[in-house]
């Protein structure tokens, strides 16, 4: 698909967005606005939605092909099997070279987060400290406090990365309190994209051991690493056996809506696991997990070319912002599709993002929203055509231009 289409930009001006290859660059804006999703339809027709964790891509052909099938044979009815779960461990086998999604010890879940709180509630109890490495996820802080469990920071280092000694004094105040602390680590990391080593997260399960903290992962963007860079499942360290991950095809291949989720439980975390309620396993949608599998199975070819895609925006993103945004920090993760921008010498206040979505027509997320840490910066969603984010980083510097006048 090509062509070239006009984007009226924040002052009124229009710019040239072009169509082009890769799954980023296949529609165009006016093709984009027809969508209905919270993307689309949360803000006004003339702002640029770079927030929410949805991508600018039509989705892998046998994606498509498994979900029309399936509807057209009326294939529409409850969830059953583990064909999800055997698909991940392909994947996991093929990209990861890691053989520790055992079906046996892995259970449907709605999705990640749901799943997140079904985990939390077999491995703690109400009051418990769930320890989180701020800024993070929003969604964790809610749905740890929905369960009636308590949320104890661990901020990352000033690298973006995990902090040790942090994480180790989180869980010592835990554990001076007598409390059954659970650790709810987000691996590769939202927001900033930092895909953790394999070093890393040995230390942090010997921390876990030391301390009887029970591990959690929501490894949900653990396909969108970059090239050069190296994703190490948890439960594949040594000393991670009693851990629990929550994995999805959902980020990764844009199926945020058609839910599911796969928990996957370590050696010694498999009885735990089944004690999640079966009622829960059958909460996934069906379609869901008919587009996961398709995805993990035959979507490997779509997928490397959304990297490069990706890789290349984070080069550009770079650049742009050297040249327009020059007082905007950003460290670019090997990891997601999401930059984490540090707008604090801009003199825009705790919530850029506000400034930029009134002046620039510019969604981007709340840095404040994503805990301590997150006051004065932004989250920008850079899963979109080049055009695009290069017309939303001229937005952006247009709007410090006039909160400076």
């Amino acid at each position: 698909m090509s062509g070239v289409n006009r984007v009226s930009g924040a002052d009124g001006t229009g710019g040239d967005i072009a169509g082009g290859g890769g799954p980023l660059e296949r529609l165009s804006l006016e093709q984009l606005r027809t969508r209905t999703s919270v993307k689309w339809r949360a803000h006004d027709g003339d702002v640029l939605p770079l927030f929410v964790a949805e991508m600018d891509v039509l989705p892998a052909e046998p994606v498509v092909r498994a979900v029309t099938e399936a509807m057209t044979r009326g294939d529409t009815g409850y969830p059953a099997g583990t064909s999800y779960a055997e698909a991940l461990a392909e994947f996991a086998r093929e990209r990861w070279g890691w053989d520790g999604v055992v079906v046996e010890r892995t259970a449907r879940m709605p999705d990640v987060m749901r799943g997140v709180a079904e985990v939390l509630a077999v491995v703690s109890s109400p009051g418990d400290p769930v320890v989180v490495n701020c800024p993070v996820y929003p969604p964790f802080y809610d749905f740890v406090t929905h369960g009636g469990r308590r949320v104890e920071e661990a901020p990352l280092g000033a690298d973006l990365r995990i902090d040790l000694a942090a994480l180790e004094e989180a869980f010592g105040r835990a554990a001076r309190r007598g409390a059954r602390p659970v650790y709810l680590l987000c691996s590769p990391h939202n927001p900033t994209g930092t895909v953790h080593t394999a070093d890393e997260l040995a230390a942090v399960a010997a921390l876990a051991a030391r301390y009887g903290v029970r591990v959690v992962a929501d490894e949900i963007h653990a396909p969108l690493v970059l090239p050069g860079a190296v994703f190490v499942p948890y439960l594949s360290v040594p000393g991670a056996g009693n851990g629990i991950s929550l994995m999805s095809a959902s980020k990764a291949w844009n199926l945020a809506g058609l839910k599911a989720a796969v928990a996957v439980a370590g050696p010694g975390a498999g009885e735990d696991l089944a004690r999640v309620p079966s009622w829960v396993q059958d909460g996934p949608s069906h379609l869901g997990i008919i587009a996961h599998t398709a995805a993990l199975r035959h979507g490997g070819p779509w997928l490397d070319e959304l990297l490069a895609g990706l890789a290349a925006n984070r080069r550009l993103l770079t650049e742009l912002l050297a040249a327009r945004l020059p007082g905007v920090r950003y460290r670019p993760g090997e990891g997601t599709y999401l930059a984490w921008l540090d707008c604090r010498a801009l003199g825009l206040g705790d919530d850029p993002a506000a400034v930029f979505l009134d002046r620039g027509r510019v969604a981007l997320n709340s840095g404040p929203s994503f805990g301590s840490g997150g006051a004065g910066h932004v989250r920008l969603n850079l899963a979109t055509s080049a055009e695009l984010l290069t017309e939303a980083v001229r937005r952006m510097a247009a709007a410090v231009a006039a909160e400076g006048r």
